[in-house]
């Protein structure tokens, strides 16, 4: 049975993950902050023998150790790394917010780095892993005319970069990596204005992440497999 770690999965895009690799039959590890607080993954674990749901701040060193001893030796098949957090919104030239801006990156760029390198044996013990990381469009330089959006576009363009290095310094592993765009999707983060659901951008994410090969490791996907620029 194939694992899956999935974080920020108590809401959004992490929820619909877990419930479609649930659906798929592989076995399910969901991580969320406040597992509490998480009434859509309670009720699932009642149905679902193959869910665990484990408390993680992808923030704290003590809580991802926690974590690696939870998984001791298992392997790990496929790790979505989709915790995220936008910071304030409309923030101007001018109203930079270092703190703020630390929080960002933080949580989008230098957690998904550390959790990485936390289950890198797990990771490992699986023949065919799979290290997906959601990112955004806004982190392409390329794709950027509107401006503005410092804090997100800055911290999802570096985990781009820690995307590519990592396909090529885990490539001997045999350990694919890919950054993945969802698209405008109607969350919290994207708000009800957004132009798909949350269903719709998971099964294309799947797909993608399903079909992934070595030579499309390390490149910027949308949810529909189109290719991105940096």
């Amino acid at each position: 049975m194939k694992h899956v770690v999935i974080t920020g999965a108590n809401r959004g895009i992490g929820l619909t993950f877990v419930e479609h690799y649930l659906a798929d039959g592989w076995r399910v590890s969901a991580c969320c902050r406040d597992p509490i607080n998480a009434p859509e993954l309670t009720q699932m674990m009642s149905r679902f023998n193959r869910l665990q749901v484990i408390e993680l701040d992808v923030t704290s060193a003590d809580s991802i150790a926690t974590l690696n001893q939870t998984f001791g030796t298992d392997p790990i098949d496929l790790l979505i790394h989709n915790a995220g957090y936008y910071g304030p919104k409309g923030v101007q030239f001018g109203d930079t917010d270092v703190k703020q801006w630390r929080t960002v990156l933080e949580v989008n760029t230098i957690a998904p780095l550390i959790l990485t390198e936390a289950l890198y044996a797990n990771l490992k013990r699986s023949p065919c892993a799979v290290l997906a990381f959601i990112s955004s469009k806004v982190g392409s330089m390329s794709d950027n005319r509107s401006g503005g959006g410092y804090y997100y576009r800055s911290s999802k363009a570096a985990l781009n970069s820690i995307v590519k290095s990592l396909s090529i310094d885990l490539r001997q592993d045999g350990i694919r990596c890919v950054a993945l765009h969802p698209g405008w999707v109607k969350t919290d983060m994207g708000g009800p204005n957004a132009l798909i659901d949350a269903d719709t951008s998971v099964r294309g994410m799947m797909a993608v992440i399903k079909q992934l090969t070595f030579e499309q490791s390390g490149h910027f996907y949308d949810y529909q497999g189109g290719s991105i620029d940096w």
